[in-house]
C-alpha cells in the first residue's frame, strides 16, 4: 500500500478534485474490463455515465462478447426518460460516454433500473449484477441479506 506513491498509504480508491477543492470517489481502480484489448476501468465509464444529465446512478460490469473479449453492461437509474423513449435516452447516454471518454467505452447493453442490489452499507453487489449481465440469474446466490431484495428480481426480469 505503500509502494504506489512513496510516503503515501494508496487505498486503491480513484477520486476526482473539482475546481473548488471537493473530492469525489469514484471508485476501485483495480476494477477493470478488457474491452478488445483497452482495459477500461468500471468507475470511468460509470463516471462518464453519470455526467448525462438525468442518470441518478450507475453500475458497470462485463460480461462474455464474441468480438471484444468483454462486453460493457450497464445498469442506470435514469431520473426521467424522453417522454418515455428508452432508446433516444439510451443514444443521449451513449453519446455522453463517447464524448468523455471515447467511442471504446459506449456500453453495449443498457438497462434502465430503479434500484441496484445494494448492501445495507451501501456497497453495490457487483457479483449479482455479473450475474445477471452473463445471463446466469439462476446462480445469483444469497439475496435475502440485500438493502432491497426485490431489486433483484426486478433487474433480472428487466420489468423496467
Amino acid at each position: 500500500y505503500f509502494a504506489t506513491y512513496p510516503n503515501l498509504y494508496f487505498t486503491g480508491d480513484g477520486a476526482l478534485e473539482d475546481a473548488d477543492g471537493n473530492f469525489r470517489i469514484t471508485g476501485r481502480v483495480d476494477d477493470v474490463l478488457n474491452v478488445s484489448g483497452h482495459r477500461l476501468g468500471t468507475a470511468e465509464i460509470e463516471n462518464a455515465i453519470n455526467m448525462h444529465a438525468g442518470v441518478v446512478e450507475s453500475a458497470v460490469v462485463g460480461f462474455p462478447h464474441d468480438v471484444k473479449g468483454q462486453g460493457i453492461y450497464a445498469f442506470v437509474i435514469y431520473g426521467q426518460m424522453h417522454q418515455n423513449d428508452p432508446d433516444l435516452t439510451r443514444k443521449d447516454i451513449l453519446q455522453t460516454v463517447t464524448r468523455v471518454i471515447g467511442p471504446i467505452a459506449k456500453p453495449d447493453k443498457i438497462q434502465f433500473v430503479s434500484g441496484l442490489p445494494k448492501t445495507r452499507s451501501g456497497k453495490i453487489m457487483r457479483r449479482i449484477l455479473r450475474k445477471i449481465a452473463e445471463g446466469a440469474t439462476d446462480q445469483l446466490g444469497d439475496t435475502t441479506t440485500l438493502l432491497d431484495p426485490g431489486v433483484v428480481d426486478e433487474i433480472k426480469n428487466g420489468r423496467l
